[in-house]
């Protein structure tokens, strides 16, 4: 099991830690319900260095991720980011993934961390054979996602990058916490604002360090895997391995505003042909009218007890305060106000499909 380079620090504030995507990784430290809050009402810390970064640059570097991913890479510029997907022929997702121009011929792809080891494969297929470089640096980097309102007051004195006047989904590489070549980005996976901080592993715990410090005045804490996954629900943010996969496309999944059907990529007549003969299922919100908790994999039915799909996240949203969560239905039931039924264990539950993001 790999460990992150704060592993020390997350044993030293107690933290509840678990397997995940092939790392012992923080789960919780002070309860999730209190890590929610404190990121929706204040600013948080989490460790995500189980992440992967892929560098690609080179004279083929644009036409490689325009072929591998659905959304349009010609819309970046450097200092830019964009949220996209990698593709497989049957129009499935591989992974969804940031990309981000460093310059005018270099990118960096920011994948699952579950995932590293099969897009690196997948890419590698499509690689021209010359004049281009695809780097794995997932194991020498660290990235700490701080999140929240108050994060820009937080992380400012730290930079003399304009943190407070950063536009979402942009970037820049500076210096931080007296750090050179720290690149700070306006994007998160909470719905709550915030950056996320890359940087060399062998800064791991000066840069932890410097952000708690800074940090302090606002009220930030540090903040677990749990609490990351509650304040991605409640904004209907889809995660993959649960909510999408190789076998769920884009558009049934929600996420056909970023998917270019006027360009070449892999996958794309699959989706073309969804597009014009309609989908037969999609991706719904729930609220559960009564008490429970639906879970993944847990059967979705109509209210004459007929199965039409499958739950593939729920929870209890500290913010909302309701049962929440998703699921593919058929298109039939797709629409909000639909009363539909979740099986949990041997007993059915009343729901009503309801628009996202929940919060």
């Amino acid at each position: 099991m790999k460990k992150t380079p704060l592993h020390a620090i997350h044993e030293s504030l107690g933290a509840k830690m678990a397997a995940f995507a092939g790392y012992e990784m923080p789960i919780s430290y002070q309860g999730i319900t209190e890590e929610h809050l404190c990121v929706r009402e204040k600013v948080g810390i989490f460790d995500v260095s189980h992440m992967g970064e892929f560098i690609i640059r080179g004279d083929h570097a644009f036409d490689l991720i325009q072929k591998v991913s659905c959304n349009d890479i010609a819309r970046l510029s450097p200092g830019k980011a964009l949220y996209t997907c990698l593709m497989n022929r049957e129009g499935g997702i591989v992974d969804d993934m940031l990309v981000y121009q460093l310059s005018e011929q270099a990118f960096m792809l920011v994948v699952n961390g579950a995932n590293i080891e099969k897009d690196w494969d997948w890419i590698q297929q499509f690689k021209p054979a010359s004049d281009i470089e695809v780097i794995d640096i997932s194991d020498r980097s660290a990235l700490l996602a701080v999140q929240g309102p108050k994060a820009a007051h937080c992380l400012q004195s730290l930079t003399d990058m304009d943190l407070h006047n950063m536009k979402y989904y942009t970037f820049e590489r500076g210096i931080f916490a007296g750090i050179e070549n720290v690149i700070v980005s306006a994007t998160g996976y909470t719905g709550s604002g915030g950056f996320e901080v890359y940087f060399d592993n062998k800064h791991a715990v000066a840069i932890w360090q410097a952000i708690m410090e800074a940090g302090a005045a606002y009220g930030i804490q540090a903040i677990g895997l749990g609490a990351r996954d509650t304040l991605r629900l409640e904004k209907g943010y889809c995660l993959y391995g649960n909510d999408i996969n190789d076998t769920t496309s884009p558009l049934e999944a929600g996420l056909g505003w970023l998917t270019r059907l006027n360009s070449d990529f892999i996958g794309k007549e699959v989706l073309v042909r969804q597009k014009e003969e309609g989908l037969t299922r999609k991706l719904i919100g729930f609220e559960l009218l009564d008490r429970g908790i639906a879970r993944h994999g847990y059967p979705i039915l109509d209210m004459e007890g007929g199965v039409i799909g499958e739950v593939t996240s729920g929870t209890k949203g500290p913010s909302v305060q309701k049962a929440i969560g998703m699921g593919y239905v058929a298109i039939d039931f797709v629409k909000p106000e639909t009363m539909i039924q979740i099986q949990v264990r041997k007993k059915m539950i009343a729901a009503k499909v309801v628009k996202m993001p929940f919060i």
